[in-house]
């Protein structure tokens, strides 16, 4: 497509040719060519009578090349963490097949193995309430543990429910009431093991996700300990 700038007769013929522009090759960056050709420049246009002092160009010079030293540095940066990044989910693969320990409001029954979990109790305790329900928030099983100790607190759930039948594989709720010595109560959170199905990459900058049975993603930064089954 062409157009006419000027229906001047000393100007026919001429015209801007839209469809012939070059493509930028440095998305309008500058280069350390351009840099030196600008200097080059400045040094034929100067004035005789007062030339550039020596100090003055080296500090230019200096300036010059460490632009280009960083832009170089930024790319040895993005290469080292896409590296990173692959190195980190060939290593988070071999946790597919094995249980992780996360904070969870839901604790998986795979139907094969025992689901496990744990609870931390922060002070002196008189009587901890485990609850299980389903996804309607029906009571599926419960414990309780009298005097449980201070700290971590270990439990196990067989996949059955109040008579004794086991349940659907699935995912199911758990919910966790404590009573203190010093009489007050309070709901507290719980870590579950859960297998994982499989590992993501999302990305450079993006992290590792691991991919948990019946759970769903969670970041591999938020697993606080593996466990062999």
């Amino acid at each position: 497509m062409t157009t006419n700038v000027s229906n001047n007769a000393a100007l026919d013929g001429m015209y801007w040719d839209n469809t012939s522009k070059a493509a930028d090759k440095n998305n309008g960056a500058l280069t350390q060519s351009d840099f030196f050709a600008l200097l080059t420049q400045q040094l034929a246009y100067q004035d005789p009578t007062k030339p550039v002092e020596n100090d003055q160009m080296i500090a230019q010079m200096t300036n010059f090349t460490m632009a280009d030293g960083i832009g170089q540095l930024n790319d040895n940066f993005k290469s080292l963490s896409a590296s990173m990044t692959s190195n980190q989910a060939l290593q988070a693969s071999s946790l597919v097949g094995r249980s992780v320990l996360t904070q969870s409001d839901e604790i998986v029954f795979t139907g094969e193995t025992l689901s496990r979990g744990n609870i931390v109790v922060d002070k002196p305790a008189s009587l901890m309430q485990v609850r299980i329900e389903n996804e309607s928030g029906e009571l599926v099983r419960s414990f309780s543990v009298e005097n449980p100790k201070t700290g971590k607190n270990d439990f196990v759930w067989d996949g059955t429910d109040a008579n004794d039948e086991t349940v659907a594989a699935g995912s199911y709720k758990i919910k966790v009431e404590v009573s203190y010595t010093d009489g007050e109560t309070a709901s507290l959170p719980v870590f579950v093991y859960t297998p994982v199905g499989s590992v993501s990459m999302n990305g450079t900058g993006g992290g590792i996700t691991l991919n948990l049975l019946g759970l769903g993603a969670v970041k591999l930064s938020d697993v606080l300990e593996v466990s062999y089954s």
